[in-house]
């Protein structure tokens, strides 16, 4: 048995805050997983640090499963995103682990590949509507097949989820939350005529995908959809909150665009519901945040008997490991839909050497054993730590928004 003989935590900050988790085994072998949780690193780093890595030694680092209901069900505190990011960084390095023993790539011992490679989207976005078609003719050039369109909002200083460089974007962007202001209307507005601008330059043979970052009520959500229809979304993404997973029953009654949403779940049983009534039509979980491969396959395997396809998240608050063994798990599913991808800055690539590679909109995790993905640890503790929230919104009178 590959006995579990240590583990530590790395934080480093190659242009933003990554945390990884390393676990050693006596026979010198080792595996990585992601436990970066956006805005929030250092909670996770101390729960790994202090609650979970001791009740890691000597234990057999090839049973998976055991060790993840152990660390589930042991802690009487169940679920939440502290929880499953420790648990999912424990999970995915065991995977690691057991790939490199085995001499196989991880999606070998998932079942095999189940494609070729595995479609990504791009992120084009831009102050303006001419700005964000540009930036997406950019990306339809090198081959992407499937594009998410973003713009700023005339009047609004500054929208969420559009930056100024058309590639790399981190929205942890200060030291306290930045606080942005918000109005619906002018969205509503603004969308349709990105998506109409969208089609006449991309034409009808890439995907175009929209993200609302849970900033309208349901029957916003079902107006913009409805007024969408025309111009074919993939998908709009993270309509509405989803703690109140019935809210996507009034948005499934007015439109016929397809949903996304659960970049932010934790478990299976925040998309339960919203997958067995059908009320989405991608879920977004990803591995770091959602309990690791070994939840997210349960999730996944949820949602294939409802035909519902898997969207992970793949923002730049994933580390390269957690790309890595998204990848994989891609690779993998019977059920897959579209992987997000955004770059890494080639700082923090150098940190985190990979095999995981991209052509023609597509990226294939590689054939190294185990995810493919290593940390350099001297380079990685030159990059200290730097605290930076995620951004707030407040609508114009001053109330807080809720999204």
């Amino acid at each position: 048995m590959p006995k579990i003989t240590g583990a530590k935590v790395i934080v480093t900050c190659p242009g933003r805050n990554f945390v990884t988790l390393k676990i050693e085994t006596e026979e010198g072998v080792y595996g990585l997983g992601d436990a970066t949780l956006n805005g929030r690193e250092l909670s996770v780093a101390s729960y790994l640090q202090d609650h979970v890595i001791p009740c890691l030694i000597g234990r057999d680092a090839h049973q998976i499963e055991d060790i993840w209901q152990y660390l589930y069900k042991g802690a009487y505190w169940r679920r939440g995103p502290v929880t499953m990011s420790a648990i999912a960084a424990v999970d995915t390095a065991l995977w690691d682990i057991k790939g490199k023993i085995a001499g196989l790539p991880v999606y070998q011992l998932l079942g095999g590949a189940s494609r070729e490679s595995v479609m990504v989207y791009g992120h084009a976005n831009g102050t303006t509507i001419e700005d964000t078609v540009r930036v997406a003719l950019e990306y339809q050039a090198q081959g992407y097949k499937a594009i998410r369109i973003q713009c700023g909002v005339p009047g609004m200083a500054s929208t969420y989820g559009v930056s100024k460089d058309k590639y790399f974007y981190e929205p942890a962007d200060a030291d306290l939350p930045t606080e942005n202001v918000w109005n619906t209307s002018k969205y509503l507005r603004i969308v349709p005529e990105l998506f109409k601008a969208a089609r006449e330059a991309l034409g009808w043979d890439v995907h175009l995908l929209h993200d609302i970052h849970h900033r309208l009520t349901p029957i916003e959500a079902g107006r913009l959809g409805k007024d969408l229809e025309q111009y074919r979304p993939f998908w709009l993404e993270d309509a509405t909150p989803a703690e109140n997973q019935d809210a996507f029953k009034l948005i499934r009654q007015h439109t016929t665009t397809p949903l996304a949403v659960g970049e932010i779940f934790n478990s299976i049983h925040d998309c339960r519901e919203l997958i067995q009534n059908q009320l989405i039509d991608y879920i977004r979980a990803t591995v770091v945040h959602a309990g690791g491969i070994s939840h997210l396959r349960k999730i996944a395997n949820l949602a294939d008997l409802y035909q519902v396809r898997t969207g992970c998240h793949g923002a730049t608050d994933l580390s390269p490991v957690c790309m890595a063994a998204a990848l994989h798990f891609d690779l993998s599913v019977p059920n897959f839909g579209v992987q997000e991808y955004m770059r890494h800055t080639p700082e923090t690539d150098a940190v985190f050497p990979h095999a995981y590679t991209f052509e023609n909109g597509a990226m294939h995790p590689g054939d190294k054993p185990g995810l493919g993905v290593d940390i350099d640890e001297e380079l990685a503790a030159k990059y200290e730590y730097n605290r930076a929230f995620l951004p707030v919104n407040r609508l114009e009178d001053g109330t807080m928004f809720n999204w």
